[in-house]
């Protein structure tokens, strides 16, 4: 496996620096349904704008729902399609348009719903699992196979399982994705001290 750790420029927690989005996964190990509710429940806890917990998470797992599983499979792109046949455990995180409690338009649901989706995917590196997620699906087709109603946004698949060696990526063009270094923008480029542009660190 690569140790893909973040270089960063002063030390951070643990969880954050070994996260990392990785598309060699181990067909042989699957997610046992303890790890899914330790996801699901990290996801639970995160913040939300009133409380409102606005996400919808859908789960399939490959070895007790073969049939949902293609289903959700179908749904992702070609290049998705590429490597993402030997995960074990697929999810799919929507944000709901309105509060339940007064009906009013939540324009905070995909920002709570994203920090959702983080907190189940630090959760996988705690459980010693990866998670990739991934924009490119079929929302229609989403929408279609599993029923989810018109005021939920469909955010992303994500997939959950064990890291394996980036050589057991079939396809050329991906295996080179995966073998790719990490990088980020300097911090001054994206965080500002006290007025736009001004670099804060």
């Amino acid at each position: 496996m690569q140790n893909r750790n973040a270089s960063t420029s002063v030390p951070i927690n643990d969880l954050s620096a070994r996260r990392w989005s990785p598309r060699a996964f181990d067909a042989q190990r699957g997610v046992t349904p303890a790890q899914t509710a330790a996801l699901v429940e990290a996801a639970r806890w995160a913040p939300s704008c009133f409380g409102a917990e606005p996400w919808r998470f859908l789960v399939w797992n490959r070895a007790t729902d073969a049939a949902g599983w293609q289903q959700a499979f179908d749904c992702l792109s070609d290049n998705n399609k590429k490597w993402a046949g030997k995960v074990p455990l697929l999810l799919m995180a929507c944000a709901g348009a309105t509060f339940e409690h007064n009906g009013q338009a939540n324009r905070w649901a995909q920002y709570d719903t994203g920090m959702a989706a983080l907190a189940l995917s630090l959760e996988a590196v705690a459980q010693g699992l990866v998670a990739h997620q991934m924009g490119g699906f079929d929302i229609g087709k989403a929408r279609t196979a599993f029923g989810i109603p018109e005021d939920f946004m469909p955010m992303a698949m994500i997939a959950v399982g064990y890291q394996a060696a980036a050589e057991t990526i079939e396809d050329e063009e991906t295996r080179q994705k995966e073998l790719k270094g990490r990088a980020r923008k300097p911090l001054g480029e994206r965080f500002y001290s006290g007025r736009w542009g001004k670099a804060a660190v």
